[in-house]
This record gives C-alpha cells, sequence and structure tokens, in this order.
C-alpha cells in the first residue's frame, strides 16, 4: 500500500528550510509542479564533483532515490546536462540543488 505523498512544492519548501537553519546553501534551479511534479536533487560536493537523485519510491511506497548520474560523482557540466534532458523530457520537474561538500544533508529515504 501507498503512503501518503506529500505536495511536491511543499516538500521543497521544506527542504530549503532545512538547510537554511542547517546554514546548508540551497537553490531552487526550477519550479515545477506544485502538487505532482517529480523531483532531482542535485548535491553538489564542489571540488569533488556532483551527484543527481531522482525521487522515486520503494516497493512499499516509502520515499527513496535513485542515482541518475551514476554510482561516482560526476562534474558540474555532466550534472548540469543531465538535468537539462530530463527537463526537456519532463516540464513539470523540480530541481533543488544542494551545496554539501561535507555531507551534512540528511536525504529522506534510502538510495535505491
Amino acid at each position: 500500500m501507498e503512503k501518503d505523498r506529500l505536495r511536491s512544492g511543499f516538500w521543497i519548501s521544506a527542504q530549503v528550510r532545512l538547510c537554511d537553519q542547517a546554514f546548508i546553501p540551497v537553490a531552487v534551479l526550477h519550479k515545477g509542479d506544485p502538487d505532482a511534479g517529480a523531483i532531482l536533487l542535485k548535491l553538489n560536493r564542489l571540488a569533488a564533483g556532483c551527484e543527481v537523485l531522482t525521487q522515486v519510491r520503494n516497493i512499499d511506497g516509502t520515499p527513496a532515490w535513485m542515482r541518475g548520474t551514476g554510482e561516482t560523482l560526476v562534474n558540474e557540466e555532466d550534472a548540469d546536462a543531465y538535468i537539462d534532458r530530463q527537463r526537456g523530457r519532463d516540464p513539470d520537474l523540480w530541481v533543488l540543488e544542494i551545496e554539501d561538500p561535507d555531507r551534512r544533508y540528511d536525504l529522506d529515504g534510502e538510495i535505491i
């Protein structure tokens, strides 16, 4: 049974607030559908590279994340190119970038 879903815009707002409270730089790069837009999370590790995660649901309906750019970090240009391709396919997509070289940001689900 699928668990209740948060509206995408609400989830984004909550993450921005959490990052602000923890002094983690965050930016909404693209606003999508406020109710049900898919979410991409760009975790910018600065000099180490970036990873782009897509919000998904696991088999029991709980929030999870899938790596869109692979297992290893990629340079920012490759991360942005991936995001641009996804935005071309889905104009209702949300994109949130978090600068987190120290890995202080906590995901709200597992990476599958």
